[in-house]
C-alpha cells in the first residue's frame, strides 16, 4: 500500500466485542503472525522493486507450487520466500535477495521529510481523504513526527 508516497501498511482489527471475524481458533486458522509478515514483505520486496532487482511477486505462491494450507496458512511460501529459498523453472533459487535485509528505504527522502500520520485517525469516507491531502500540501514538508535527525540513517 502507498500513502503520500510512502510505503505503508494498515491492518485493523475489530473492535466490538460480538464480533468475531477476527477470533483466532488455533484447530482451524492460519497463524496469526501471517498479516503482519505478508504485509511486511510487501515493503521489502516494494524496496527491491525499486531498487530494479528482479523477485518474485508475493502473491506469485501459486506459480511455484505454493498453497494456502489449513492451520500454517502460507507460512512455508513466506520463509522460503525470505531466505530465497524458492525453486523456479530452472532449479535456481530465488527469493528475497539478503541484501535487503540491510538496505535503507530506496526514497530515504521519507525519511528526512516524514508526514504525520495521526495514529488511529482514519478518514471514513472522500471529504476527509480530500481535506488530509490539502493539509499535507499546505502544511510542507517539516518533521512532526520529533524524530531527531540522522536516526533513521543506517
Amino acid at each position: 500500500m502507498d500513502l503520500y508516497g510512502i510505503g505503508f501498511s494498515n491492518v485493523r482489527m475489530a473492535n466490538l466485542a460480538n464480533d468475531y471475524t477476527y477470533k483466532y481458533d488455533p484447530r482451524i486458522n492460519t497463524f496469526p503472525e501471517e498479516v503482519y509478515i505478508h504485509e511486511f514483505l510487501h515493503t521489502l520486496e516494494r524496496n527491491l522493486v525499486d531498487a530494479n532487482y528482479n523477485i518474485p511477486a508475493l502473491h506469485d505462491n501459486t506459480k511455484y507450487g505454493y498453497k494456502q494450507e489449513r492451520l500454517i496458512g502460507l507460512k512455508n511460501w513466506y520463509k522460503d520466500y525470505m531466505r530465497e529459498s524458492i525453486l523456479d523453472a530452472n532449479n535456481n533459487k530465488i527469493g528475497l535477495y539478503e541484501s535487503v535485509y540491510m538496505q535503507k528505504p530506496i526514497h530515504i527522502s521519507n525519511f528526512d521529510f516524514p508526514v504525520e500520520i495521526p495514529f488511529n485517525k482514519e478518514n471514513n469516507n472522500i471529504i476527509g481523504d480530500i481535506r488530509s491531502i490539502i493539509k499535507v500540501v499546505f502544511d510542507g514538508t517539516k518533521n512532526t513526527l520529533n524524530i531527531p535527525s540522522g536516526t533513521l540513517s543506517n
